[in-house]
């Protein structure tokens, strides 16, 4: 089940949700509206290889904006961190951003109870479109769980301690 607005503010007050920072007024009726961080990583080369790390570049994204380009992969990081041990978490863009034609975060919305990031974006712009630090990037939602529950930070994942923006680490697996 999504959580409400109201289930949303009380579960932050009750500590069962974190989101930093956080803003009442970005509570919507079933989400929590998040921001762009202010850096991005760009993949570089024209092949990625699912064995071997991801080369990238990183930029900070200037306060005039950053043009993303048709043909490559961004990797860019939730301004918000957000944790709960009750609640499981999905995060998408929105449909504002759809209209832009940036996709972000189609593959992997899914923050398992105990997930405690700032979540790394996978962005990709149709057409080029210009993006801004902390500009609104999407939407967040709460799902309650039914059954026992295991925190995803004890269980030892490869993403459970990332701060910022990460590759695939399938490549890891994959040795």
């Amino acid at each position: 089940m999504i959580l409400t607005r109201e289930a949303i503010t009380t579960a932050v007050e009750h500590g069962d949700i974190v989101i930093e920072p956080f803003a009442p007024e970005r509570v919507s009726p079933n989400a929590y509206d998040w921001h762009l961080g202010d850096r991005i990583r760009v993949c570089e080369g024209d092949e990625l290889d699912a064995a071997a790390a991801t080369r990238v570049s990183e930029h900070v994204i200037p306060a005039e904006g950053m043009v993303l380009r048709p043909g490559r992969l961004y990797l860019g990081v939730t301004h918000e961190r957000t944790h709960s041990e009750r609640y499981a978490q999905m995060i998408n863009g929105d449909r504002s951003l759809g209209a832009l034609g940036i996709w972000v975060h189609v593959s992997a919305p899914l923050g398992h109870v105990g997930h405690a990031i700032r979540w790394t974006l996978e962005i990709r712009a149709a057409q080029p479109v210009k993006v801004y630090p902390l500009m609104p990037f999407g939407k967040i939602v709460f799902l309650s769980t039914a059954g026992a529950t295991a925190s995803y930070q004890h269980l030892g994942h490869k993403y459970t301690r990332t701060s910022g923006i990460d590759i695939s680490r399938l490549y890891e697996e994959l040795r």
